[in-house]
């Protein structure tokens, strides 16, 4: 069976995926594993998918089951090296006390994680192993729709009635987490994706290594929801630290936008919603999202069980609400419905006035604690104020350099010094019309893109093959070694015939066996060269 090392379905023959586009001719550049690595002799690895200052995900194909899988790799950058087309990872021997403690701390993360399949917002994670000197992490691949565009489809913002049936369960899965001694502390919207049941599952699994400043790794933070604390250099990352994510990452549904980066609010707290957004959710669910939010750890919400109750008290008074009305109705006999109180009321009417006014109160105290609360002044007074106005305003903070029309070297030497950008070969080179060999094509985040990762970016670059139809050049009474080089320089490769000729000296080419001179040869392509093997002797010449 021939697999597509890009979406792992059948090919055959094919050198491109009639799926996913897929050139079957390419490498993958170390120090990822080659295309179609077998691990643990059950699965075959394809290409990356992304990857962190922690670790590489690809595409695999397990051959026991026959399902496509994700392999989660651990590769730090910079403290390790593999070469090229081999798997085995090699570590310097001043890295090797922090390689192994960093390896198992990973390897230790993922086995806490595989102990969860009970919780719906948490991947399943299949298999755990070492192998090539380092650890291998085995998911499941589900059909996911990112979170961004699912609340793009909604009209750019989720209701609290949408709202609170997806995250509840998030809550209940970093929960579980913390109580194991680990927590998540990267719950971002990039990081969350909807299941076709609707449900949320929780992406970007990291050891807390990666999710904080000041260890060995390129720490990887998300703008708007990495809490101040993980800007801090070694500081312990703990639930008070999620609670500050999920709360970013629920304020972004309910609005829209992210919040200010923990670095900003450390200098203006307040955080930006409209007036009409304001009145458009339950006060309660507004008063818990500022207390999630707080720069301050001590003023923010301390455990999950507070950070339940408070997004839960208006549907808890509902219900009881409902209850005593319920109960109520039931309860009454026919003698009890016509007997009356001194003022002409029936004992029901009272019990349902006293709860209606119950959750009147509620409402007010809402709306007392929101004139009074750490939010006051934080929203636009105009009542029409959209998100869009306050994304609109000119970013002012860090963007992606440009590296496209650079060689690779290029690029990477440009950041030696940037301790903040990696640049990453993409899996894949392509061909291109508009970028010489060996230039860069393309980029991911493109120039110019915000910087919302402050502690490190991955830039991604795609590097280009040059034109996939290339063009022979002259050859007739060249150099057999200078004719070799300019084939090559062009993509193409070059075999020789000799015969002998009278009118081209030895060891210089005659002409192209079947080409001529400007014809045009896909990349890769082989060419037969006739060579000179100078003049042919005559019986007459070789006696004298």
């Amino acid at each position: 069976m021939s697999l597509c090392m890009g979406c792992m379905q059948e090919i055959g023959d094919n050198k491109i995926c009639p799926s996913c586009g897929f050139d079957t001719t390419e490498k993958q550049q170390a120090p990822f594993l080659p295309y179609g690595t077998i691990l643990q002799n059950r699965y075959i690895v394809g290409a990356g998918i992304d990857t962190n200052g922690e670790s590489t995900r690809y595409i695999s194909h397990d051959k026991q089951t026959g399902d496509i899988v994700i392999i989660c790799e651990f590769l730090p950058i910079g403290l390790f090296s593999r070469e090229e087309g081999t798997t085995e990872v090699r570590i310097n021997y001043e890295n090797r006390l922090v390689y192994n403690k960093l390896k198992d701390d990973f390897l230790n993360y993922y086995r806490i994680l595989s102990e969860l399949r009970e919780l719906s917002a948490l991947m399943n994670v299949h298999n755990i192993f070492e192998e090539n000197n380092t650890v291998y992490v085995v998911e499941e691949n589900e059909d996911l729709i990112p979170f961004e565009e699912y609340v793009e489809r909604s009209n750019g913002h989720l209701e609290w009635d949408i709202a609170r049936p997806l995250f509840m369960p998030v809550i209940s899965a970093l929960e579980a987490l913390h109580k194991r001694g680990v927590g998540h502390y990267a719950i971002a919207p990039k990081n969350m994706y909807i299941t076709a049941s609707g449900k949320i599952k929780i992406s970007g699994f990291a050891s807390e290594n990666e999710r904080k400043r000041g260890t060995p790794l390129k720490s990887q933070l998300f703008s708007g929801a990495a809490a101040p604390e993980q800007y801090d250099d070694n500081f312990p990352l703990d639930d008070i630290t999620d609670i500050y994510g999920f709360c970013a990452t629920l304020f972004y549904a309910l609005t829209g936008h992210m919040p200010k980066s923990a670095v900003e609010r450390r200098k203006d707290s307040r955080l930006l919603m409209s007036t009409t957004t304001v009145k458009r959710l339950p006060p309660h669910v507004v008063s818990a999202l500022a207390n999630g939010l707080q720069v301050e750890r001590e003023n923010r919400i301390t455990d999950f069980d507070e950070l339940r109750s408070q997004l839960s008290v208006a549907h808890t008074a509902k219900a009881i609400q409902d209850e005593i009305s319920r109960t109520a109705s039931m309860n009454l006999t026919k003698s009890e419905r016509t007997r009356k109180t001194s003022n002409g009321m029936s004992h029901a009417s009272i019990i349902i006035i006293a709860a209606a006014i119950t959750v009147l109160v509620l409402g007010i105290a809402g709306v007392f604690w929101l004139m009074q609360n750490p939010l006051a002044g934080m929203f636009s007074n105009n009542t029409d104020a959209s998100v869009s106005s306050t994304q609109s305003t000119e970013w002012t903070g860090a963007t992606v350099p440009n590296y496209v029309g650079m060689t690779y070297e290029e690029a990477v030497k440009s950041v030696d010094s940037n301790s903040s950008i990696t640049i990453y070969r993409t899996f894949n080179d392509e061909y291109s019309d508009d970028y010489a060999e060996g230039k860069i094509m393309s980029q991911t985040p493109a120039a110019g893109s915000k910087i919302t990762q402050e502690d490190s970016v991955v830039v991604s670059v795609c590097v280009s093959k040059g034109s996939q139809m290339r063009t022979l050049p002259k050859v007739e009474g060249e150099k057999l070694d200078t004719v070799a080089s300019d084939i090559a320089a062009q993509g193409l490769l070059a075999t020789a015939e000799y015969e002998y000729s009278d009118k081209v000296a030895e060891g210089r080419v005659i002409r192209y066996k079947e080409h001529v001179e400007g014809d045009t040869l896909e990349y890769g392509s082989t060419v037969v060269l006739i060579v000179s093997k100078g003049k042919k002797q005559t019986s007459s010449q070789s006696s004298n």
